[in-house]
């Protein structure tokens, strides 16, 4: 083997190569920034909130068809007792969601 053989240098790398290592560490961390969970005890509390509502407002359509249903079933009157309960359990349901809405958040000491 002669000296003048014309193979790359291993060491040198492509410049183009090394920008596109450095744009994709960039928006590697500007993904993880952006993705970042901060839970935290004001995150669990707002959960919870968001569940709670969830919960009232299905609750209230749900039983008020539940028991439209039955007065309807055991009365003949279909479908005015499902309808008058239903939207009695939805007025009920939005009239806590205020409550709830309206409940000022405990200062921390």
């Amino acid at each position: 083997m002669t000296g003048n053989d014309s193979d790359p240098e291993p060491a040198s790398e492509d410049s183009r190569l090394v920008s596109l290592t450095e744009r994709l560490d960039r928006a590697e961390a500007a993904e993880a920034k952006r993705t970042d969970v901060k839970a935290g005890p004001e995150t669990d509390a707002n959960y919870k909130l968001g569940n709670r509502v969830l919960a009232e407002l299905l609750g209230g359509i749900g039983g008020g068809a539940l028991v439209g249903w039955t007065i309807d079933h055991f009365a003949g009157t279909e479908p005015w007792g499902l309808l008058a309960v239903l939207f009695l359990g939805v007025a009920v349901a939005f009239r806590n969601i205020f409550r709830i809405a309206n409940i000022r958040p405990s200062k921390p000491d």
